[in-house]
């Protein structure tokens, strides 16, 4: 397990927000948490007296074997996942591939057609290239010869599904990297497993991805702050109240390396370029029903831009939240009028 990774650990991007009764929610929640896909997960859980729950073990055991499953099937870290076995085989080879797996892989190239291949899942050779992936980091901008190699193995029409059999035919080269959705899905995939065992009250986090679900024992929903661009890591942006809902933010703030030639590269790989944005969002932050979509949209939405971005997000009524660098050095806040319903 230490060789699976997603990503680096970013930092903290929301915190707890505990509200009107600490004392009162410290004696009756209980947390659990530990390291996966190279970062970390944790959950935050309570029954109510009258209704005790399943033991601690067997709660933690239900949440590692649903990331674990998700590991599996998806890691581009791990060399016997489904994800590698397929970006290694033949050309022409249909692979059968676990339900899971088809399914975020299908909602991923949903949304790629949707953005016109803002987001693509093949990007991952271009992410490789610039040392974002599980190749090392560099201090240089590849290439012109290195870009162009790698931009004609990304398109995700290259991957073709067969909804029927369940499979997914490997065209030649394609490599595909599920790293923008994989770990919304886990938070699902731990949600969906939580309720199996009764535990519906619950606020469920993998790398920086949340959902929650049911309420606090205060009768509250759960809600955390987002840590905006340009703040202290202590300080916090807005609260958000997860009734039911998911959040997650994308954002050079967080990944990103200083090159020889002087500039500051994001780990967002614009797929249609082949190389890193270049606009001036500095995080997207998504709320949605689905932490899989949320944190798919976000990167979605990062690629597209502060303008292309909220023309996408207005016109599908997201709730999104855009964070630009402004010309003063500052940032400048714009929701989206979902997420100012969120607020109200």
């Amino acid at each position: 397990m230490t060789r699976v990774s997603f990503a680096e650990p970013p930092p903290l991007r929301y915190r707890y927000d505990s509200g009107v009764a600490p004392r009162l929610l410290a004696a009756a929640v209980q947390e659990l948490g530990g390291p996966t896909m190279g970062t970390r997960w944790s959950v935050k859980y309570w029954h109510a007296p009258t209704a005790p729950g399943p033991a601690r073990r067997e709660v933690r055991e239900a949440i590692e074997t649903a990331l674990d499953l998700v590991v599996r099937q998806m890691s581009t870290w791990e060399e016997d996942s489904d994800l590698s076995r397929y970006n290694r085989a033949a050309p022409g080879r249909w692979q059968k591939l676990p339900e899971p797996f088809f399914t975020v892989l299908r909602h991923a190239l949903e949304l790629a057609r949707a953005t016109g291949g803002a987001y693509d899942p093949t990007v991952g050779p271009a992410v490789n290239l610039w040392g974002f992936g599980p190749d090392p980091a560099r201090r240089n901008v590849p290439e012109t010869d290195e870009l162009e190699a790698v931009r004609r193995r990304i398109g995700w029409q290259r991957v073709q599904l067969d909804t029927e059999q369940r499979r997914a035919r490997q065209a030649g080269g394609t490599y595909v990297d599920l790293s923008s959705i994989a770990k919304g899905y886990a938070v699902d995939a731990v949600a969906r497993a939580l309720q199996r065992l009764g535990c519906g009250n619950a606020l469920v986090e993998v790398g920086g991805e949340l959902l929650g679900m049911g309420r606090r024992p205060d009768g509250q929903p759960w809600r955390v702050a987002v840590r905006l661009p340009g703040l202290e890591q202590g300080d916090a942006g807005p609260v958000l109240a997860l009734k039911g809902l998911a959040v997650a933010t994308s954002g050079d703030d967080f990944r990103c390396f200083a090159a020889d030639d002087g500039l500051r590269y994001s780990h967002t790989i614009d797929p249609r370029t082949g190389r890193p944005v270049r606009h001036a969002l500095a995080s997207v932050t998504v709320v949605h029903a689905q932490c899989m979509q949320a944190d798919a949209l976000a990167t979605a939405l990062t690629v597209l831009g502060p303008d292309e971005g909220w023309a996408y997000a207005e016109r599908e009524r997201l709730a999104v939240l855009f964070i630009r660098r402004a010309a003063d050095g500052g940032h400048e806040a714009r929701p989206t009028a979902g997420f100012e319903a969120l607020l109200a």
